[in-house]
């Protein structure tokens, strides 16, 4: 399912960049989050087996929430971290969703029409 949402919303960005031509700028900004959300994860995975300090899940919700969401998927998929605790799914997934809903509406509200 993680893979399925994200197809789905690359899906809906080309969409939306046809429909409404959003700039380029906020694919990089989607990249860069997903990097560093990603990495941010790698950290805290690997402090998570020496037992270092660990990155808290409201700095992963938060990372996620600003347009991180992408690297966050990955990163709990390819590094196996995070992905048993329920409680962390569940509000890791509701980030996803009002990031996903807020892109939505500032592509219908702001971005300019196709011509």
């Amino acid at each position: 399912m993680p893979y399925l949402i994200l197809a789905v919303f690359v899906l809906a960005y080309l969409l939306a960049s046809l429909l409404w031509h959003v700039p380029v700028l906020v694919a990089a900004v989607y990249g860069v989050m997903s990097v560093t959300c990603f990495a941010v994860y790698a950290i805290d995975k690997r402090a998570a087996r020496t037992q270092a300090w660990r990155t808290p899940e409201k700095t992963l919700w938060l990372l996620g929430l600003l347009c991180g969401w992408p690297g966050a998927v990955l990163a709990q998929q390819w590094l196996r971290h995070k992905t048993s605790k329920t409680s962390f799914q569940i509000v890791f997934w509701i980030t996803v969703a009002l990031n996903m809903g807020g892109f939505a509406w500032l592509c219908m509200r702001y971005a300019q029409p196709g011509v």
